[in-house]
């Protein structure tokens, strides 16, 4: 049974034993030799496919070429046989964080993978890379590995649950750190006191400002995840030498909570799996159809289904108000007050966070595609602007409650479309969730996620490549530790030498 552990801040001269600290609590989660259920394992091969795929089709892409060129600059480590860069050979290898650097960058451009929202929001399949680059680095096998995942995947999950970020203006990736700490812990079967030294680390060093989500939006916001896993790697490896960590980070008076979250007065109530009890956490998460911010999944479901069916013509709009949630209002909507929303020359990392935009193009075209919906020409295309203009969020109370709703059977990520024309009349429609979730129209399945692999591999991996990868994808528990080392995308010939190649400090 779940067990709910409260946090809060603790005044220097009060005794706050270590294990009762929350980075404790969260080592103990992790060493915890729970078995994996089976449909966890199920799923976690699916999320190994889903962040393969996006990371294929973001190969050629500048910020993760620089990623990449990054991570190939540097030698392996010492300490084992170093870790594959997707892209590149199997046999050209380097320091695990560096490759949980550069596939962390990899699977995070295109913002395509899966996600997980609650008090916080997250995309838990950034806790893949830097665990796979361990288990790779190590010589772990496919079933260590499993574990880890589990882990990783559970940690963050259950911290998105009850500690907010983004209120404080602070990036969701600090709950990665610790979280892609834990699982690494899992993975190498460390002891609980070195696990919770790793994720104290792994969390004073991955606190940063949302700037990087914020008005127009910069190549970081696919790095900022990649940093915390490479940091998470790091805090490990410091954490197995003996070196210490800020105690209490959560709960101190000097702490993260007390000082960039709900300051001293703050309360949490965190839950995590109780001592034997299965690490579940995956199941509760959701992947992405269509290649933008996980609130605008239903929108575009909603998009596809009006401009098929709807009965009306896109240039005979007067106005559309999207009615949703408060973050869907005031992060991706026309409530972030950010002009850059509506710029027909944004960056594509901001027109992928602009609902206006993404509704406009998708109720035209009666779908998403994850190149050419962002292309300039598209954005700038005269009756998109129009249209895109006339488009504006609101703040729906109902909405809001059902975003933070604990009942999955009503928990909504979509809204109230009223979208009127230049007749007068009125079309009002709803969608709560996306086709793709659970609970949608289509769930994903692993023939969704293996056509979303076809999909988005096929220009850049070889016919051959890309069924050696799925066929190892779906024997993950059962590798060995020379088949774990294989587990990457190998790009074709010519692909990785057209993308930008640039030199730095390195």
């Amino acid at each position: 049974m779940t067990v709910i552990h409260p946090v809060r801040v603790y005044r220097s001269e009060e005794d706050l034993p270590r294990t009762e600290q929350l980075a404790h609590k969260i080592a103990q989660v992790a060493v915890d030799p729970v078995a994996v259920d089976a449909d966890v394992v199920d799923m976690i091969v699916n999320r190994v496919i889903d962040n393969a795929a996006v990371a294929a089709a973001s190969l050629t892409r500048a910020p993760v070429s620089a990623a990449r060129a990054q991570a190939l600059d540097h030698p392996v480590s010492r300490g084992g046989a170093g870790a594959t860069v997707f892209g590149a050979p199997n046999d050209t290898v380097t320091s695990p964080e560096w490759a949980a650097w550069a596939n962390g960058v990899a699977v995070r451009e295109l913002d395509y993978h899966d996600t997980f929202l609650a008090a916080e929001y997250s995309h838990p399949g950034d806790n893949i890379p830097p665990i796979l680059a361990v288990a790779q680095h190590v010589g772990a096998d496919g079933a260590a590995l499993v574990r880890g995942l589990a882990t990783g995947y559970e940690i963050q999950i259950d911290l998105v649950r009850a500690i907010c970020l983004h209120k404080h203006k602070i990036d969701h990736v600090a709950h990665l750190g610790p979280s892609a700490a834990a699982g690494i812990g899992t993975l190498l079967g460390l002891d609980v006191d070195t696990v919770a030294q790793a994720v104290g680390q792994a969390l004073h060093t991955t606190t940063a400002t949302r700037q990087s989500r914020k008005g127009e939006i910069s190549t970081w916001k696919a790095h900022a995840p990649a940093f915390a896993g490479k940091m998470a790697v790091e805090a490990v490896d410091r954490a197995m030498r003996g070196e210490t960590s800020p105690s209490p980070i959560y709960e101190g008076e000097d702490g993260v909570i007390a000082w960039m979250l709900d300051g001293k007065d703050a309360a949490y109530e965190v839950p995590l799996p109780a001592a034997g009890e299965a690490k579940r956490g995956i199941l509760d998460s959701y992947t992405k159809e269509h290649s933008a911010e996980y609130q605008a999944q239903a929108w575009i479901d909603l998009a596809r289904k009006l401009h098929n069916g709807g009965g009306f013509d896109p240039a005979d709009v007067a106005s559309i108000v999207l009615h949703t949630s408060h973050h869907t209002h005031y992060v991706i909507g026309s409530g972030a007050n950010d002009p850059q929303k509506y710029d027909p020359t944004a960056s594509r990392e901001t027109l992928d966070h602009s609902i206006p935009y993404i509704f406009a193009v998708a109720l035209q075209d009666g779908g998403w595609h994850h190149v050419d919906s962002y292309t300039p020409e598209r954005a700038g295309r005269a009756d998109t602007v129009a249209l895109w203009q006339k488009i504006t969020t609101a703040e729906d109370a109902e909405w809001t409650r059902r975003y933070h709703s604990d009942d999955p059977d009503e928990k909504a990520f979509g809204g109230r479309v009223e979208i009127t024309l230049a007749d007068g009349t009125t079309i009002v429609d709803e969608i709560a969730v996306a086709d793709a979730h659970p609970l949608g129209a289509r769930p994903f399945a692993r023939a969704d996620y293996i056509r979303k692999f076809r999909l988005l591999a096929e220009p850049v991996l070889e016919p051959a490549e890309i069924e050696r990868f799925l066929a190892l994808a779906e024997r993950l528990p059962e590798l060995t530790p020379a088949e774990v080392r294989e587990l990457n995308i190998v790009a074709k010939p010519g692909v990785l030498a057209s993308a930008p190649s640039p030199r730095g400090l390195f």
